[in-house]
């Protein structure tokens, strides 16, 4: 709260605002004020096995192209867990299970949430990640070797209707969704889903134009363009989603209406239908900027109201590199869900580009893990974010290593890890990144534990201690964006606490050593790669 005062001061000061301008940085005040009332989400979720004590840490386990040349995806995750146990993963990310509007399709272009490659459909029984059967072998190998999984749900629209139906709507204008650009007239939309191959298995519920809000194609006059759809029981985007562009209700496809009973009793179901059926242990909660607030926030309370569901985990994505756009949802949703820190991910990406010219002592401003800890899941990089994709902002090698170091060794935030950083890949794999990528992993692991003490005096250089606990020793960790500064020169004096006297060494090349004072005082140094960390020696 008191950043965002600070912030509201300097606009006063300032000769150069708008009323505008005043009035966001006002609300974005009141909304941190007020967040003082909202409970954190992470606390009261389960992140890792129950009673254990290791750090947790998530997977995402796939990137936007992934597919294996010899298996299916989901055996590819069987024979993977044990490994990614060994590592220290705790949860595991899947994409999307349902049947999508192609074979080949990511799920995000959600045709059938109620099949799981279980019946022949869009062209095949198996979906792009394989057949139920495989998914539900993978999720009992995961539990098996004490990870929990977590489902992709991908609940704001649909796409690959059985059949077109004739319906009116009202053509508007893109950037404001507000504005209507035409007359309401007859349309023709691909708005039927008769799930033809499930016929009517787990769920009777057959979708019409009256179960949706919009649609960008109109196949009577061969148009594209965002209708929003005339239905029989709602006119008009739904109010409790985000206002850009007006109402940022329609996202793309066939936009699902949320307030309708039928939607909503079918979603309800299948919600606790997806748990019930593969053992995961709950959500991503993809786009909910799009999505009715009210809805989702009673998705979760429902899903969560269930004998050995209290502790149902979910995470949102709301994409925006602006925190004062996300705080109100922080608030609406009051600790029922986290959030990836996508203003994180944001600083990472201009720390790349930027280079030494960036200073690293302001790396977690702005941040959602600085204001709001126990509400962030952090990461470096998504699907989402891979060079060609809608929300590229990759995160380069120049500055990968250190960008996970700050997510997976600080006792801020929840990390999640990309497949493509850690697995070779077609797409956006770096053996280097992957080799330090490991290391660190294995130090969340084993050492990053304890409270933290922050070293961040200079711009190019940073560094903090993990000061250990009862059963971990703790690690000291070193972080420069400047390639040319001399290792042996560049360091950064800390003090590690009660380890007086000893020597700690380099996790990734034991030849390198540091010794430590008899007041707790070490000079660490970085490495060529830009990340060091330090360990007591004698510990393992």
């Amino acid at each position: 709260m008191q950043t965002a005062l600070g912030q509201l001061i300097d606009v006063m000061n300032s000769a150069r605002f708008s009323m505008g301008h005043i009035y966001r940085q006002l609300r974005y005040w009141l909304d941190c004020l007020l967040l003082k009332w909202v409970p954190p989400s992470l606390p009261a979720m389960q992140l890792g096995l129950h009673g254990s004590s290791q750090n947790p840490t998530m997977v995402q386990f796939f990137t936007w192209d992934a597919r294996h040349p010899d298996m299916s995806w989901w055996e590819h995750l069987a024979k993977e867990a044990p490994h990614l146990a060994v590592l220290g993963f705790t949860q595991i990310w899947l994409p999307p299970p349902n049947k999508a509007m192609e074979q080949t399709g990511r799920g995000y272009d959600a045709y059938d949430l109620w099949d799981l490659g279980e019946f022949d459909q869009k062209g095949s029984v198996a979906t792009r990640w394989g057949t139920k059967e495989d998914l539900l072998r993978a999720c009992d190998t995961a539990r098996q070797c004490n990870m929990n999984v977590l489902i992709d749900a991908v609940l704001n629209h649909k796409l690959g209707a059985d059949r077109t139906e004739a319906f009116r709507a009202v053509r508007v204008d893109p950037l404001n969704r507000l504005r209507d650009i035409e007359n309401e007239r007859p349309v023709k939309g691909w708005t039927a889903f008769d799930f033809p191959g499930r016929l009517g298995k787990y769920s009777s519920m057959r979708w019409n134009f009256n179960h949706f809000t919009g649609l960008d194609w109109d196949e009577l006059a061969q148009t594209k363009g965002i209708f929003r759809i005339s239905s029989e029981i709602h006119k008009g985007w739904s109010r409790w989603v985000d206002t850009e562009n007006g109402n940022y209700d329609y996202l793309l496809g066939i936009d699902i209406d949320h307030r309708h009973p039928e939607v909503r009793d079918d979603l309800f179901s299948w919600g606790s239908w997806i748990l019930d059926t593969t053992g995961a242990s709950g959500f991503r909660l993809d786009a909910i900027k799009h999505m009715d607030r009210r809805f989702l926030l009673e998705f979760i309370k429902r899903t969560r109201n269930h004998p050995g569901r209290k502790r149902l985990f979910a995470v949102s994505e709301y994409w925006s590199a602006n925190l004062q756009s996300i705080t109100p949802y922080i608030r609406a949703f009051h600790g029922q869900t986290s959030f990836f820190d996508v203003p994180l991910h944001e600083n990472f990406h201009r720390a790349s580009e930027a280079g030494a010219s960036y200073d690293l002592r302001t790396i977690f401003e702005g941040s959602l893990v600085k204001l709001r800890p126990e509400d962030a899941v952090t990461f470096v990089d998504n699907h989402d974010t891979q060079i060609g994709q809608s929300l590229e902002s990759w995160v380069d090698t120049n500055f990968k290593a250190q960008a996970y170091a700050l997510i997976l060794l600080r006792c801020h935030g929840y990390p999640c890890v990309f497949y493509g950083d850690l697995y070779p890949n077609d797409e956006c794999f770096d053996e280097g990144t992957s080799r330090i990528l490991k290391k660190l992993l294995l130090a969340r692991k084993s050492f990053a534990y304890g409270p933290m003490v922050d070293y961040f005096e200079h711009r190019n250089c940073i560094g903090f201690v993990r000061m250990g606990d009862s059963d971990h020793a703790g690690c000291v960790v070193v972080l420069s964006n400047d390639p040319m500064l001399d290792p042996t020169t560049s360091k950064v004096r800390m003090n590690v606490g009660l380890h007086q006297g000893a020597t700690f060494h380099s996790l990734f090349d034991d030849t390198r050593t540091v010794a430590i004072d008899h007041d707790g005082w070490g000079a660490f140094p970085s490495s060529e790669d830009c990340v060091e960390v330090w360990i007591k020696t004698g510990e393992h």
